[in-house]
């Protein structure tokens, strides 16, 4: 009895063979040792597929939406988050200069109120006590008057003042007997002098006084009272406040 393998070549059936073949033509052109059997396992493995036909629509197939980016929602929402915090963090410096800068002004103002309410009592006693210096003289000593009155002057006032009474009232008063007595006015009952502030800073004050100036001299029989009102512009300086200017009004 015939040997029924004699009759093939090799092993497999001629199917097998076959793709044994095709593998190895494949394998040759793509320039790659060929695995026949190993393709063919492949191919036998692989499962039949179906075909499914589907037939087009009359009008034709509709544009396919275009994919959306895909949205990562932590990372996304990590810069917002960064950004609100970035905003909070400048509105509330902001709110703090605000606050530092009005907390500034409302103490400088308070300072120059302070400064200026202090400079309204010191000037308005300064003025009280130059006032009748400042307004009066006697022939009998000039010198010593004008003097007094100086030292308690200064500026362009105290020059004038100088050039004036050296000038001009020391020789009349001389010639005359001139006597002025300066006296602030006050109540026959003794009460407050009729001083008061027209303006004051820290280093300047305005002050409206009321003097009464008794004169004598040969020119008149008897003393002149004179009601006069002056202002009195006052200048804080290193030795004290010193007056600066004098009007009659």
């Amino acid at each position: 009895m015939a040997n029924p393998t004699s009759r093939t070549r090799g092993t497999g059936s001629p199917a097998r063979r076959t793709m044994t073949a095709a593998a190895r033509a494949a394998a040759k052109r793509a320039g790659r040792p060929a695995r026949p059997e190993h393709a063919a396992r492949q191919e036998e493995g692989a499962a039949p597929g179906r075909t499914l036909l589907i037939e087009p629509p009359a009008d034709g197939w509709e544009d396919p939406p275009e994919p959306e980016p895909f949205e990562d929602g932590p990372e996304e929402s990590a810069p917002p988050r960064k950004i609100g915090r970035s905003v909070l963090v400048a509105v509330l410096g902001l709110v703090l200069v605000a606050a530092l800068v009005v907390a500034a002004v409302l103490g400088w103002q308070y300072r120059q109120g302070r400064q200026a309410e202090q400079a309204r009592g010191e000037a308005l006693a300064a003025a009280r006590q130059a006032a009748p210096v400042v307004l009066s003289y006697d022939y009998r000593h000039l010198d010593r008057d004008f003097t007094r009155a100086r030292a308690l002057l200064t500026g362009h006032f105290r020059d004038q003042y100088g050039k004036t009474t050296k000038t001009v009232v020391a020789p009349t008063a001389t010639t005359y007997h001139g006597v002025v007595k300066a006296t602030v006015a006050a109540p026959a009952d003794g009460g407050t002098p009729a001083v008061s502030v027209v303006s004051a800073t820290a280093d300047k004050a305005v002050v409206l006084l009321f003097v009464n100036q008794v004169t004598e001299s040969t020119q008149v029989p008897e003393p002149r009272l004179d009601l006069n009102r002056v202002r009195m512009t006052l200048t804080r300086t290193s030795a004290g406040w010193k007056v600066s200017g004098v009007d009659a009004l």
